[in-house]
């Protein structure tokens, strides 16, 4: 499945920092905590907790997020399915980290144990 490139540039253009407070207020709502998303983050990209408010702060878009972080090696575990599409089969390398991080946050709103979350490692 293919996504349109209009959609994959609307994605790159987002600013992470106006995204995380959505993200945050999602895993509170089910009892998950701030130290828990900022954990699922840096594992995903390899920042550290000081990076990624600098990131935050300085209103980075995802592009420039995705573009110095290092993608765990066990990213590519993340599978299934969010906003309608399989995460695995998404061509555009840049919407597919964003999706990865999307579906990340989703289960760890769902109440997935952490070390599901982060593919045991």
């Amino acid at each position: 499945m293919t996504n349109s490139s209009t959609h994959d540039e609307r994605i790159a253009k987002m600013i992470f920092g106006s995204v995380y407070p959505l993200y945050l207020t999602k895993v509170e709502k089910k009892g998950r905590t701030k130290a828990e998303l900022d954990q699922v983050i840096t594992w995903l990209t390899g920042f550290t907790n000081a990076k990624l408010q600098d990131l935050i702060a300085q209103k980075v878009s995802f592009e420039a997020f995705f573009s110095q972080a290092s993608l765990n090696p066990n990213a590519s575990l993340i599978t299934g399915l969010i906003c309608g599409y399989r995460v695995e089969e998404i061509e555009n390398p840049l919407t597919q980290q964003v999706r990865y991080l999307d579906k990340l946050v989703d289960e760890l709103a769902k109440g997935r144990k952490m070390e599901k979350i982060l593919r045991g490692s």
